[in-house]
């Protein structure tokens, strides 16, 4: 079993629709990636449950 999976976020600075990978064996993750478009930071807050379902949060540096 693959414990990785594809998601799709949207830039909080510019818009543009990214491809993401999450490692669901990891229960919380908390990362900051520039945006591939824009080059902007991007905060990652990434959730995943018991049942490997993943929660994903983006925000600009702006946000609290």
């Amino acid at each position: 079993m693959d414990p990785s999976e594809s998601a799709h976020i949207d830039c909080p600075y510019c818009g543009e629709s990214l491809e993401i990978t999450v490692d669901t064996s990891v229960g919380r993750q908390d990362y900051i990636e520039d945006c591939q478009v824009c080059c902007k930071p991007i905060q990652f807050r990434i959730r995943v449950s018991a049942d490997g379902q993943s929660r994903i949060d983006v925000r600009s540096e702006d946000e609290s």
